[in-house]
């Protein structure tokens, strides 16, 4: 069985950072974690990799993701997906079920895993699509093998809108696994586009995206999402908040002792309604980019635990997609390749600590999808592990490796890099001197969750 031992790491887990560690993996598992020198007889029996002094975190876990296989390759597949993933240092993802077929039956999300085990080089697992009918595919859900199921309460790519009341709480009485939610209401962004169209006609302007789908729309429905789970008990997480209204709605503290937990993603914390005049279109997410001072409520929920997990809502598109007017242009964009670093870079700007990055992308989805030995620096877990070394670099075009070929971060200079990614105990990813380098001997594993 093959043993690795990288040296000389500075540790983020769990809190703290310990400096001149080194840890053991065997197989595809996390044998010790030793603070202090390495017995000789054990480094002789080892591929050593000198750490030279980097960070060594868990792999990030990113529980909202779009890799548009099947039905909508040209603008991502899983295969792309998982390569800028690992190049982030992103090795387990939960992808979402608004492909072409929708995977809003078991059958369907099956062929999704068949997929992802052929050709994803990180982890993986697949939501099931909650629609207005299919509550029995929902009850049949394996909650040790699948992350959870997606509810839309606003419409996204691909219409799966649920919104009928007799099906939101059958759901929500009797989904045996957590429940992920957009929380955007239909009707109040439906009136915003009617008063937009009579002020702009088909001309509206990127900057009333934030306008149209509103800081009340998302209110409103995060409301009404909130009410069902409380009243059938279900466990809720709310995906990709963004407004400073509704952290009024969560409570700070461990999310373990939580049965309703929040989300934020990547641009929410780094793009405010400031940034359309410059990126335009490029950064038109749903629900949409709001003001500065809703970026500072999230910052300040991330920093006090009202907001339990940071994700991407990875969701690329083709840059002549996206370069298109406010109607015709699709919301999403690719993030997976720069979450991490973003988000270290904002840590060294002084917003949070590379200790909470660390426990918002990797231990809290760890800990709130219950998966199963993944997300710490533990012995007995899964090496999965990502080197990062302090050191300038810029995004471009030609060192960024999205299917769709663009990211909004291009011409962005970052503090931080990946510069090795393991999964399962297999170096999959490297950057050095002479580049990008993946190893793809490889694939990752379906991830499973320890849920009684």
């Amino acid at each position: 069985m093959k043993t690795t031992l990288i040296t000389n790491v500075k540790i983020v887990n769990e809190g703290k950072i310990h400096k001149k560690c080194s840890v053991l993996i065997k197989g595809d598992t996390i044998e010790k974690i030793f603070r202090n020198e390495v017995p000789q007889n054990i480094i002789d029996k080892c591929e050593v990799l000198d750490g030279d002094n980097r960070y060594l975190i868990p792999g990030v876990i990113d529980d909202q993701v779009h890799l548009r296989e099947p039905g909508l390759t040209h603008k991502e597949d899983i295969y792309h997906g998982s390569r800028a993933a690992v190049a982030g240092g992103v090795t387990s993802f939960m992808e979402m079920p608004n492909t072409i077929p929708q995977a809003t039956d078991l059958k369907t999300l099956e062929e999704k895993y068949d997929i992802a085990a052929n050709s994803s080089l990180a982890n993986y697992s697949f939501y099931l699509g909650a629609t207005n009918t299919n509550i029995e595919e929902v009850e049949k859900v394996d909650k040790k093998n699948i992350c959870g199921v997606k509810l839309f309460m606003g419409s996204s790519t691909g219409n799966m809108l649920v919104d009928n009341e007799e099906a939101l709480n059958l759901l929500f009485a009797k989904s045996p696994v957590i429940i992920t939610s957009h929380c955007e209401d239909e009707q109040i962004i439906r009136e915003n586009i009617a008063k937009a169209k009579e002020q702009y006609g088909e001309n509206v302007p990127i900057s009333e995206h934030p306008k149209i789908r509103s800081a009340e729309a998302c209110y409103q429905s995060t409301v009404k999402t909130i009410e069902l789970a409380k009243k059938h008990n279900a466990r809720l997480h709310v995906l990709h908040l963004s407004t400073q209204k509704e952290m009024s709605l969560f409570q700070s503290g461990d999310l373990k002792n939580k049965n309703i937990t929040s989300e934020v993603c990547v641009h929410h914390l780094w793009f405010d309604d400031s940034d359309y005049e410059k990126y335009g279109t490029k950064i038109k997410w749903n629900p949409a980019i709001k003001a500065a001072s809703d970026k500072a409520a999230l910052w300040e929920a991330l920093n006090n635990d009202r907001i339990d997990v940071v994700a991407t809502d990875h969701a690329p598109h083709t840059a002549e997609e996206k370069d298109n007017n406010y109607f015709k242009a699709p919301s999403g964009g690719p993030l997976l390749q720069h979450s991490l670093v973003a988000m270290l870079d904002m840590a060294r700007k002084g917003n949070t600590t590379i200790e909470k990055v660390v426990e918002k992308m990797c231990h809290a989805p760890a800990d709130l999808f219950e998966v199963e030995k993944r997300g710490y620096i533990r012995k007995g877990y899964k090496a999965d592990i990502v080197l990062v070394d302090q050191v300038p670099w810029e995004a471009t075009s030609e060192n960024t490796v999205y299917k769709c070929g663009w990211s909004p971060f291009e011409g962005t200079r970052f503090a931080f890099k990946v510069t090795h990614t393991f999964v399962n105990g297999e170096l999959v990813y490297k950057a050095d001197k002479e580049g990008m380098h993946f190893y793809e001997e490889n694939r990752g594993q379906r991830l499973t969750f320890d849920r009684e």
